[in-house]
């Protein structure tokens, strides 16, 4: 029984002597190849050579601290709450007496991870954060081994105070998108 009446007759067309040793068919591939060969290459030989990014693209998190040293975090816990991927885990800890130049607030971050494994790099934590502390950098996350690898806690996200990363121009694109 046919259900919409359409059907398709074959045809058995006799090929011609050129079709039948498929010469044409060998030179157009030829062709291709060929087309193909003289054209500029793509491979980019990476470590020597660095690929150029696009401004707005987001690579490794990192952790601000702000102008006097002390980390930028207060465990709010917007930036999980934001992460669509659930990658961002933190426990909020007290300040004790004698960390006032540690941490800015009262409350910080006492551990702080990400799961780099489950990340998307959308860039909704750095846009959920209130105290600008988390930032996407132009930097690649470095290749590992180990599942366990990919989950890097504050030793691996906070700036040391002595190389800062700059994130301007990260900071001059959320201005412009606004």
């Amino acid at each position: 029984m046919l259900l919409t009446h359409r059907s398709v007759i074959a045809s058995h067309k006799k090929m011609s002597f050129w079709e039948r040793l498929y010469l044409p068919a060998i030179l157009g591939g030829l062709r291709i190849t060929l087309k193909h060969f003289f054209l500029k290459k793509v491979t980019i030989r990476y470590p020597e050579v660095k690929r150029l990014f696009a401004p707005v693209y987001r690579g490794l998190h990192v952790l601000k601290r702000d102008d006097n040293g002390a980390e930028r975090c207060t465990a709010c816990g917007l930036c999980a709450v934001a992460c669509p991927a659930e990658a961002i885990t933190m426990d909020a800890a007290e300040r004790k007496p004698g960390e006032e130049g540690l941490y800015r607030e009262e409350k910080y971050a006492a551990k702080y991870e990400i799961n780099m494994l489950r990340c998307i790099f959308c860039g909704l934590c750095e846009e959920a954060c209130p105290k600008e502390a988390i930032f996407l950098t132009d930097r690649l996350v470095p290749a590992q081994y180990n599942r366990p690898d990919f989950i890097f806690g504050k030793d691996k996200l906070v700036e040391p105070p002595d190389a800062r990363v700059d994130i301007s121009d990260r900071q001059n694109l959320g201005e412009t998108r606004c």
